[in-house]
């Protein structure tokens, strides 16, 4: 099985924002696997000291990279820092994950595993195999109906399109144009596999028991839900029709001053 196993290192991005009781031990569980992996912690200014246990982590361990931004930046800039970050040091391989150990560690081999056959890996709750423990009834509702929705505007393939456990190959990462990325929450994650799809790369899924988090609180607002509505339907139809009309108005008066 050994033999099997990954040789070349992934970076693992973690995004934290008041993860100071789950980061030393998700990082110190990623570290054991037995893949090669380093980790990049990007935290938020995170009020509770997890921007200091990173640093601690970091200065402990070499394959611990932190990224410090002044405050709550979304979920999606952090990846895309994350990115970024992978593709200047050579990673051939970018993972994002949870930190509140939603997305366990032990999966990580698995996920590296399947990138022989294809260019995105998703930890999946909605493949034979997957599934989600300790959510409440309402939440699952909303998690299934959410990706459900995104799958049938978006005529995704993908059984789990709005799952945050992933891994890209820098080849994918290059091509996507990062610069281009509207979404900055978690309809990021909606926005990156409808981009990956249409660009023709081959999408595979593993899949993943969903724990809900042990400590801390969720992330996910009512505000995060609108902006992932308003993000699917934006990819659908490329440009809503107030964006189209702004752009004729800017055309129209930037052609006047000529």
């Amino acid at each position: 099985m050994a033999s099997d196993l990954p040789t070349v290192a992934a970076l693992v991005i973690v995004p934290t924002y008041n993860e100071a009781e789950n980061i030393q031990q998700l990082v110190k569980q990623i570290l054991e696997q037995p893949v090669p992996l380093h980790v990049l912690i990007v935290d938020d200014n995170s009020p509770d000291g997890t921007g200091k246990l990173a640093d601690a982590l970091s200065a402990q361990d070499p394959r611990v990279q932190v990224i410090h931004r002044p405050g709550k930046m979304g979920l999606g800039t952090a990846y895309l820092v994350g990115f970024r970050r992978a593709l200047q040091e050579g990673y051939e391989c970018a993972i994002t994950m949870d930190a509140d150990f939603s997305h366990h560690p032990y999966y990580l081999p698995k996920l590296l595993a399947i990138m022989r056959d294809c260019d995105v890996a998703i930890g999946s709750r909605y493949v034979k195999g997957g599934g989600t423990t300790g959510w409440p009834l309402p939440r699952k509702l909303l998690s299934r109906g959410a990706n459900s929705f995104a799958k049938f505007v978006l005529r995704l393939k993908t059984h789990d399109c709005t799952a945050g456990f992933r891994c890209y190959k820098a080849d994918v990462l290059r091509q996507i144009d990062l610069d281009t990325i509207f979404s900055s929450g978690y309809s990021f994650l909606v926005e990156m596999v409808t981009r990956c799809q249409r660009r023709g790369f081959v999408i595979g899924e593993i899949p993943i028991i969903f724990h809900n988090r042990r400590l801390g609180s969720s992330k996910i607002s009512r505000v995060e839900i609108v902006k992932s509505v308003y993000t699917i339907f934006r990819l659908r139809f490329s440009r809503l029709p107030w964006e189209r009309w702004r752009s004729m108005y800017h055309k129209h008066v930037t052609n006047g001053y000529q």
